[in-house]
């Protein structure tokens, strides 16, 4: 399992692979859908990402229609 790290206090960890497989999406699918890019898709993805634009958080939300904290998790050390 791997986690976002914003300095030393929590991790984040993210579901886009789950929401994606859940509807059978793949990276190119939801970089087109979104209009992100692809580069931004697969380092969320793949757990990658070191930080996120919030636009990229509302158009990911939108395409699969979840709250934020079902793209997101907050996990306190």
């Amino acid at each position: 399992m791997t986690f976002f790290h914003f300095g030393r206090s929590f991790l984040i960890k993210c579901h886009l692979a789950r929401l994606m497989g859940e509807h059978k999406l793949k990276i190119a699918d939801v970089a087109r859908e979104t209009g992100l890019n692809r580069n931004t898709v697969t380092l969320l993805y793949k757990e990658t990402a070191q930080k996120v634009d919030l636009d990229a958080i509302n158009k990911l939300c939108r395409l699969f229609q979840c709250e934020v904290g079902d793209l997101l998790e907050y996990r306190p050390d």
